[in-house]
């Protein structure tokens, strides 16, 4: 069995980013890499993508800012991080040691705040990609999403695009009516693939004292909960553009993995799951390589994209 498994090849690629495998951390689940070390071997993980950074420092939302819910959980961190100057600082050297790729999220409340960032993080050693969050408000426009909007979407991902030469993955927002054309119209703007779904919005309430059970209200909905809606998203997505497509959504287990990639995923990413379990990246390595020898297949591309509908 251990001369199966290594000839198993589990390599992908997003654009021009070459992955040992394709599982990734999803931003905000991991901080910054550093947290989980003593925890995760880094090293055997496809990416590590770190929390979501801004151009200037940020505080984050009052707390309470976690709610349990049925099969998840609300968060409304509100983007908490260092800033990008001080993630060159303090946080590059580290994740440079470890030699596994590193996706940077970044994160603004104007196009011109994106496209600083991205020059900003252009020539540092270390980085592998960008992952452009646009489910950020813009303050510019009333505080509409930039990714509820195609024309938005497509502006920030063009601006990102030439302000860097680093691979560009734009992460999605699930709350739209139509997820297929938000993704053609970043994919027409330059980006190189998309990760999906960000969470959804929903709020819990505290039936005793009547209130809010999060400080902010609402916050954003993750964990198995959401996994039917990311998956049915990712297959249309799969189905539409030219680009990799990243699943995200409730993925704990290498079935659930293994779900998203014959809906047409080239790679996913864990988020709620490393809170719980923080052995679940590893664990879904392991087990994709122990399907790939079950089902007789060489390689992870073989069976990307494989779901046979209408059979």
């Amino acid at each position: 069995m251990v001369a199966a498994l290594n000839t198993v090849d589990l390599r992908v690629r997003i654009g021009p980013l070459e992955l040992d495998n394709p599982v990734m951390t999803a931003s905000g689940t991991f901080g910054y890499g550093r947290e989980f070390s003593n925890l995760v071997n880094l090293q055997r993980l496809g990416a590590l993508i770190v929390k979501g950074i801004s151009l200037l420092p940020r505080a984050g939302n009052p707390p309470p800012r976690i709610v349990e819910t049925s099969c998840g959980m609300l968060n409304a961190i509100g983007l908490e991080n260092v800033g990008v100057d001080q993630f060159i600082t303090r946080k590059i050297p580290y994740l440079k040691r470890i030699g596994t790729p590193v996706v940077v999220n970044v994160l603004g409340d104007s196009i011109e705040e994106y496209g600083e960032i991205a020059r900003r993080l252009d020539d540092v050693e270390g980085i592998s990609a960008l992952e452009v969050n646009i489910s950020c408000p813009n303050v510019k426009k009333g505080g509409v999403a930039f990714g509820t909007v195609p024309e938005m979407a497509a502006a920030v991902t063009g601006m990102v695009r030439t302000s860097t030469s680093l691979p560009l993955i734009i992460k999605l927002s699930p709350n739209v009516t139509d997820i297929v054309s938000m993704a053609r119209a970043v994919e027409e703007a330059g980006a190189d693939a998309v990760s999906l779904i960000n969470t959804l919005i929903g709020m819990a309430i505290d039936i005793r004292n009547r209130t809010p059970k999060l400080a902010n209200v609402i916050g954003g909905l993750s964990g198995p909960a959401i996994k039917p809606v990311a998956l049915r998203m990712v297959w249309q997505v799969a189905g539409a553009v030219h680009i990799p497509v990243i699943g995200i959504g409730g993925i704990s287990t290498a079935d659930d993995a293994l779900e998203f990639l014959l809906a047409g995923a080239t790679a996913i990413q864990v988020g709620t799951a490393n809170f719980y379990d923080p052995s679940a990246t590893e664990n879904i390595i392991s087990g994709l390589q122990d399907y790939l020898v079950q089902q007789g297949e060489q390689s992870v591309g073989d069976i990307i994209g494989t779901l046979q509908v209408g059979v």
